[in-house]
Formats: C-alpha cells, structure tokens, sequence
C-alpha cells in the first residue's frame, strides 16, 4: 500500500526510472566478463608471444570503457528519476496539505507536516536511487558472480552458496532491530521542529523574557535524545561490516587453499591459476556487492519509516471537502445557526459550543462580546467552514455549508484575525491576495476604507514597499489595517472582524466602522470584540458566555436593561468618566 501509493509521484520520470537499471544490468553483465577474459589472458601468457596480451587486452580495454559508459548513464538518470520523483512527492505532500482542514492539521502538527516535506521526502529520494542502482546491481553482480564462478569450478563456487544464508540472517536480524529505533527516532524528530519552530516563532517572548538558556537546554535536550537514539543504532549496524567480512573473507581464504591444493595435485590440468585468479575476483564482487547491499538495507529500512509517513499524509481523507456537486453561487450574506453545537475532538469532555440558534439577516452588523474563552472565535470559524459543526446545521445564503464547493464559499466570506499573517513580498502583492485583478486604483481604494493609505504613502516605496516574512516591519495596527484591506478587496458577502481592530486607536477604529458602513452596505459585517464602542453601532450585539448565547439584542435595547452588557458597558466607560 505504502510503496503503491508513493510511486504514483514517479509520474513524468518513469522512463528514467526504467533505464537506470537497463544500464546497471548491462554495466554488472560487463563487469562480470572482465575476469573471465582475465583468466584467459593469464592462462595464455606464455611469454613467448605478445599476442594474447594484445587480444585479450583490448578486449578488456573495450569491456571496460563499455561498462564505464552503462555506470555513468545509469547514474544520470538514476539521479533524474531520484530528484524528480522527490520534487513530485513534496508537491503531491504540499498539495495535499493545502486541502486538510483545521482539525487534520491540528492532527498531524504543523511541526510533524514539515518533517514530513523536509526530511522525510530527502530520506526517500536517497532510498530511491539506490533502489535504482545499488539494489539492482548488487544481487544481479551476486547472481552473474555465482554463475561465472561456478562455470570456473563447481566445487569451489558451493563456498559461496553456504556463506550467503549466514550473510541474509544477519543483516535480517540487525535490521529488525534498527526499524523499532527508527520510528521512535522519527517522533522525535517532530518534536525538536516543534521546538524550534516555536522558538522562531516567538523569538521576541523568549529575548523579552531572557529565556534563551532555557530554550537552549530543551533543545539540547531533545538534540541529545535524538543522538542517543541515532548512536544506538549506529551501533547496531556498526556490526554489519565485521559480519560480513568475516564471512566473505573466510569464504576467499577458503577457495585460495583449496584452489591452490588443486592446481597442484591436478597440475593445473583441471583448474587452472588463472580461474584461480578469477574466483578470487568474483569472490571480492561478492563481499563488494554484500557491503553495498547492507548499506541499501540500512538506508531503506530508515526510509520505510518515513515512506509510511509520508502515505500517511497522502492517503488521509480531509475531514471537511465540497459537497457532491456542490452550490458554486452564495446568493446573499444570511447567516443561520440551528442547533448547533461543536466540539474540537471527540475525546473532549464537553462542547465548545452548545445548541447555539442564531439568524443574522444579509447586510445586518452583528457585535459579538464575550470573555477569553467564551468561544467567539470558534462560532465564527463554523461560516467559512474551517470546521464542521459536530450538531445541527449553519446556514450561509439560506443553504447548509456543507452543500457548497469550498473554494466558492470561501470566497463569499472575508475573515481578518486578530493575529494577521502578511506574506514576504510588496505591499500590492500581498493585498492582491484578495484579488489578484485588482487594479492599482482597486488597491488604493479599499487602503483609504481600511484606513491604511496614510502611512503606506508616508513610506518611501509606497505600495511597493517589500514587507518580511510575517509582516515583521510594520506596526500590529498598520498590520491589522493591510489585513482588512485584503479581505476588502474580495468584495464579500459576509466580512467576519475577529478583534481585528484591537492594536488600532479608537479614533482610526471609529473611522474604519464608518467606512465600512457607508461602502459596503449591503455585506453581512460581524465583530468580533473587546471593546464595547467597536459594537456600539452594531444592528445586533451578542454576548458569548460559556459556548452559549447569553444575551442578544440592540445595543439600546441590551443598555436599558439588567444586563452582562450593560456591565461590560459601565465597567469601560466609568473610567473615561473618571477622566
């Protein structure tokens, strides 16, 4: 299965990965005639003529350059084969990947998804072209060996035959061993990406706090279980080569004693010094191949286990996909929620969510509230369907999202984070994710909604200016502005706010909210908030507590009240009158 589903990446490289071994077939049939012809020439070698030398030289001249030529095609394209069938796995991985929801990442680990495309991928290139030519060439340079030895003597060759049972159990016992080792080695693996990517990630938290020295010993930490485990096996396979030169050498002190033994007493009338000469030589292609064919062992064995994870990744079914011919058409910005109830696994104890029923009209503005933990952001996630609800249905243009095609859901349903993610590249380029078509007019457009237009002309590249990785050179408030209009730009049906105007000041938050109401009237717009003023024009507030709704209403209507909101209000805005 696993090897099954790994070489439909092979693909494109298929006839490469045919002659590969064409030519390392051809280049062993040569190799093995070289000391036949070897044997004849000592044989011939009289000395009272230089002519055998001459024929059977240039016969061995010409077995040679031959043999030369099949190594290093079968070289050029085992490594055509081997390089793209890795560029095919990791696009295949990565592809792949791009369609796991939320949950199958959360599955997986980002850290262990890395491993996987990284180290992974570069452990079954390696596997693969050495299947392409080691693994062909050492048993068929055994096979033709054997064969031409015992077409030499008979008797003799049977030495081999007994060695290799001996050389198979070995190495089938070392690898066994190995292969528990390097599963767990590979877990391993995942967890020290995840450290570093933590790490990377939160490099100014961890300098903040001067936390280097203890982020320097986790890591130290892991590296060495790491080394321990790699030394451990390394120790394992150290016993391989002692092994097997025992055996082979044994094996050639075996046929020098009896080969010689009987070239004398038969006076070289039944073997001769140089068949001799040439199972001596077909003995070493023997202990060659087997020393190559251990070091192909050693390689795939450590490759199975990260073939088996790549099939892993390959083969998982996403949790969420389109519907069967799935609506490509939302038909307004309506937003329904029946029943539903959500919970991120399903070995967790209680839901997130809890039989939540909501209607939100399309062009209506909805402010959500709530404490840390409420699940604000977890209601929202339920439209564009990061996640599936685990009850009840969510509605979107009044049709359940499970019967839409993704990509056209998506697309209606604009959603800017508090935490935004900007990509390395200009300030166009990474506003054009919203539309790619978009003029520069488009862009300067939605930037003066979002407010953003000011500080990128006070730039000197202006819209040019190149923004790095993560978006680490402008402000969290310029940030959360650029990320509003980019998701402006995908002119939505539904735009979902989650606290993404919390490093913005209320000044600038007052002017978005009356942009967006003014431009977009007709687009469903829900908050998601900490500030009661981000709401205060809001058709709707909600009041998240515990997974549920706990209050909905008009902002006067939830104000005149006895209510959580009316707290939330007083408790902000006691101190500005304090002021």
């Amino acid at each position: 299965m696993v090897v099954k589903t790994l070489l439909k990446s092979v693909r494109e490289y298929k006839k490469d990965s045919f002659l590969a071994p064409l030519f390392i077939s051809l280049e062993v049939v040569l190799e093995c005639f070289i000391p036949f012809v070897m044997a004849s020439l000592i044989d011939n070698m009289t000395g009272e003529s230089l002519s055998p030398v001459l024929k059977y030289g240039s016969i061995l001249i010409v077995l040679a350059f031959c043999s030369l030529f099949c190594g290093f095609m079968s070289g050029k394209h085992a490594a055509t084969a081997s390089c793209g069938f890795a560029k095919n796995l990791r696009q295949d991985l990565y592809f792949r990947i791009q369609e796991f929801s939320f949950a199958d990442v959360d599955k997986f680990s980002s850290s262990s998804l890395v491993t996987r495309l990284t180290t992974d991928v570069f452990n079954v290139q390696n596997a693969y072209q050495m299947l392409l030519r080691i693994a062909v060439r050492t048993p068929l340079m055994v096979i033709f060996s054997f064969i031409m030895s015992y077409s030499l003597s008979p008797r003799l060759s049977i030495i081999f035959i007994c060695i290799l049972p001996i050389l198979a159990i070995a190495l089938s016992i070392i690898i066994s061993v190995c292969m528990k080792t390097f599963r767990i080695i590979f877990r391993k693996y995942d967890r020290l990406n995840n450290s570093v990517q933590e790490n990377v990630a939160g490099i100014r938290v961890v300098k903040s706090f001067v936390r280097e020295d203890y982020e320097q010993e986790k890591f130290s930490r892991a590296s060495s279980s790491v080394k321990r485990d790699f030394t451990h096996v390394e120790k394992i396979l150290a016993l391989n080569n002692p092994i097997m030169s025992f055996c082979v050498f044994s094996s050639i002190l075996l046929i020098s004693y009896l080969g010689s033994q009987l070239i004398i007493t038969t006076g070289a009338t039944e073997f001769t010094t140089g068949e001799l000469s040439s199972l001596i030589n077909y003995g070493v292609q023997i202990l060659v191949s087997m020393m190559m064919l251990s070091m192909v062992f050693v390689m795939t064995s450590m490759a199975a286990e990260s073939a088996r994870r790549i099939s892993e990744v390959l083969n998982w079914e996403p949790t969420l996909v389109s519907g069967d011919d799935g609506a490509s058409k939302v038909e307004d910005g309506s937003v329904s929620f029946k029943n539903v109830s959500f919970r991120y696994s399903e070995k967790a104890e209680r839901n997130s969510l809890e039989n939540i029923n909501l209607d939100i009209r399309s062009g209506e503005t909805i402010g959500i509230l709530g404490g840390t933990g409420s699940s604000k952001t977890t209601l929202i996630q339920l439209i564009p369907r990061l996640y599936d609800a685990s009850e009840g249905q969510v509605l979107v243009g009044g049709r359940d999202v499970r019967e839409y095609d993704l990509q056209a859901l998506r697309d209606q349903v604009a959603v800017v984070l508090q935490k935004n993610v900007l990509f390395s590249g200009t300030i166009k380029e990474n506003l054009r994710w919203g539309d790619e078509n978009a003029s520069d007019e488009e862009l300067v457009r939605v930037c003066r909604l979002a407010q953003a237009d000011e500080f990128i002309q006070q730039f000197p590249d202006k819209y040019d200016t190149y923004i790095e990785q993560g978006g680490t050179n402008v402000s969290g408030g310029q940030k959360q502005r650029l990320s509003l209009a980019r998701a402006l730009l995908k002119k939505p049906k539904i735009l979902i706010l989650d606290d993404s105007t919390s490093a913005v000041d209320t000044k600038t938050e007052a002017l978005i909210r009356r942009a967006l109401h003014s431009e977009i009237p007709d687009t469903t717009k829900i908050i998601i908030a900490q500030r009661v003023s981000s709401v205060e024009d809001a058709d709707r507030v909600i009041i998240m507590d515990g997974g549920r709704i706990a209050e909905c209403g008009s902002p006067a209507e939830l104000l005149a009240g006895d209510t959580i909101f009316k707290e939330i209000y007083d408790a902000q805005t006691s101190g500005k009158e304090a002021c």
